[in-house]
């Protein structure tokens, strides 16, 4: 694992691609939102962070939530954070290759990664349970179109010269065409 300016990165195919980049809070609550998260919900974040998508969801909707991360540091950052928000009973964090995940819990799954790796995770996101939502910040899935998509003010988001991000929402149908599994 590399260090990058904006922070950890993750492992991908050997490299090291996905930068780890704090997702403003206004974005975080607009992707809960998208996803219509309510209190039966389980969530897993793909590449949480500090975890402020998973105690978000925790605090404001009671959620239980999961949140992947291959930077140790970070993991113990996001247990933190969890714990002064009250939500520790609510939320677990793993130091864990998010290729190694068991999604099949999930019925909603949030991630801020590249497009390599979304379409890297698109064969999984498609063989889980009909109705699970998915919520992308700013990368799509390929050739599988989102349900929506909203453009949120992000004046404090760190990279990008334009200060929004694009939040993309899928559901699982379970009946998308075979090229969007492969």
């Amino acid at each position: 694992m590399g260090v990058h300016p904006l922070g950890a990165l993750a492992q991908v195919d050997g490299d090291t691609d996905v930068p780890y980049v704090i997702t403003p809070q206004n974005v975080v609550d607009a992707m809960l939102e998208l996803a219509s998260v309510g209190p039966n919900d389980r969530l897993i974040d793909l590449g949480s962070g500090d975890g402020r998508i998973v105690v978000t969801a925790a605090r404001r909707w009671g959620i239980a939530g999961l949140g992947i991360e291959i930077d140790p540091s970070l993991v113990a950052t996001a247990q933190a954070h969890a714990q002064r928000a009250g939500v520790a009973h609510l939320t677990r964090f793993a130091a864990q290759d998010l290729f190694d995940t068991d999604l099949s819990q999930a019925t909603v799954i949030t991630l801020y990664l590249l497009p390599k790796v979304n379409l890297m995770l698109r064969p999984r996101l498609l063989r889980l349970k009909p109705g699970t939502r998915i919520v992308s910040h700013d990368w799509d899935m390929g050739e599988w179109p989102p349900d929506r998509s909203i453009e949120v003010d992000a004046p404090n988001k760190p990279v990008g010269l334009k200060k929004t991000s694009r939040l993309m929402l899928w559901t699982v149908r379970g009946d998308e065409p075979a090229v969007w599994r492969q």
